[in-house]
Parts: structure tokens; C-alpha cells; sequence
């Protein structure tokens, strides 16, 4: 499994809603993309306070590598990923792509 992490530092003119819409229509390519798994999103409450400006982020789970390339080149990807773009504080400046490759299960 692939769990695809990005954090955002959205300007300060973005509002709670617009957010929410972004991340909702990320939630929504689920439904059309085969190896799209879990979908979490959400501003951090991050007792360390830490963030450097990246208050805002989401996670998703792709059962591949393959999945994930699937997902970066979908047409409804690039459509929200350049609305990210747009909303957040510098560009491409503001936001953090990290891939991080998980095996078996969560121990926790």
C-alpha cells in the first residue's frame, strides 16, 4: 500500500468552506478510481504546533504504485490539484507531497 500524504499551507483569504469543498471533491474521485483507498483530510490539532504554516492536509491510500500514477494523471486530479495550486500560499511553494510505501498492518 501506498499512503500518499499532502500538506497544505492554504493563504489566508481561503475560507474553511472553500477548503472543504477542495477536499470533498478529492474524496470523490473514490467512486472512479480503482485502487483509491481511504481518504482523510482535515487542519491539524497538533499539540506540538509545528506545522510551519502547513495547517491544512490529507492523506489517501492507493493499493499500488500503479493506483497513485492513475490518480496523478485523472482528468478530476488535475482539476482540483489546480485549484490547491491556486489556493495555496505561494503556489506549488505551498504544498508538501510525501509517498511513503506501507507494509502489512497498522499495530496500533
Amino acid at each position: 500500500m501506498i499512503r500518499h500524504i499532502v500538506l497544505i499551507r492554504f493563504r489566508a483569504d481561503v475560507t474553511d468552506a472553500q477548503i472543504g469543498a477542495i477536499f470533498s471533491q478529492l474524496d470523490g474521485i473514490r467512486a472512479v478510481l480503482p485502487g483509491m483507498g481511504r481518504f482523510f483530510a482535515g487542519r491539524s490539532e497538533s499539540p506540538e504546533q509545528i506545522e510551519r504554516g502547513f495547517l491544512h492536509g490529507f492523506t489517501v491510500d492507493f493499493d499500488s504504485w500503479d493506483a497513485l500514477a492513475a490518480y496523478q494523471e485523472h482528468a478530476e486530479h488535475r482539476r482540483v490539484g489546480d485549484q490547491i495550486v491556486a489556493a495555496a500560499e505561494g503556489g506549488m511553494d505551498g504544498i508538501l507531497v510525501f509517498d511513503l510505501p506501507v507494509e502489512g498492518t497498522d499495530p496500533c
